[in-house]
């Protein structure tokens, strides 16, 4: 047998035995992998090197890049991915949340429901679709409300995994507050599961973290009433 024929048995044997293990859903850690030269390149560089990267993958696919559709493709990927789709790795992306003293002692829930949450599942590269819920009570500090939003958007922009994604917007509320009160609850579909593997389209993925006083039952219940009320 030709060395490539062997090649291509062992790949389809290993691929035989580990297709269910390809699509587990694994969360490594907390924090999103990366590397230590990861914003060693500038965004433009970035662009640049996935432009020429995704021409290649569509020219193996077998597409005519010199088709008028086609030909702009590769850029438009490349600082989609970067400027946009994945805009939430670069550290100098991060919203400034601005603390402000709780001059008028407000002291009960403050729920900010139903923000987009539009993110890429880190498996396949596809799209995470769904909303957030957040609430805290406050201690001595206040945030804007639009800051709220844009915490989730930052760690919702890169490859993630809906477990971690809910976690680290949940650390950086409890940073931003100077508060341990705080409740994320993220409703998501997940293409992955959507548009391949199982072809479900009927499912949904809900994860929840609860700190603070929202370990209990009565401030749990009572943000999930919230939540849930239209």
């Amino acid at each position: 047998m030709k060395q490539k024929e062997t090649l291509w048995n062992i790949m389809d044997n290993h691929d035989l035995e580990n297709e269910e293990a390809m699509d587990d859903h694994v969360m490594s850690s907390l924090d999103t992998p990366l590397r230590k030269d990861a914003f060693d390149l500038s965004d433009n560089e970035k662009i640049a090197i996935i432009e020429k990267h995704f021409y290649q993958i569509m020219h193996t696919l077998g597409l005519d890049l010199t088709d008028d559709s086609l030909k702009g493709t590769p850029a438009r990927v490349a600082k989609m991915y970067v400027k946009e789709i994945f805009h939430g790795l670069h550290p100098d992306n991060k919203p400034l949340a601005r603390r402000f003293e709780n001059k008028y002692k407000y002291n009960k829930m403050l729920v900010e429901r139903d923000i987009t949450v539009y993110s890429s599942c880190e498996h396949h590269f596809v799209p995470i679709i769904g909303k957030a819920h957040v609430a805290y009570i406050p201690n001595e500090h206040v945030i804007g409300l639009s800051k709220l939003n844009r915490i989730v958007h930052y760690y919702a922009r890169r490859p993630q995994v809906q477990e971690r994604m809910t976690m680290q917007i949940s650390n950086e509320l409890k940073q931003a507050l100077k508060t341990d009160n705080v409740a994320v609850l993220i409703e998501a579909d997940h293409l992955c599961v959507m548009s391949r593997g199982v072809n479900d389209v009927s499912s949904s993925t809900i994860t929840a973290e609860y700190s603070g006083l929202f370990e209990q039952e009565q401030y749990r219940n009572e943000f999930l009433g919230h939540v849930r009320s239209k």
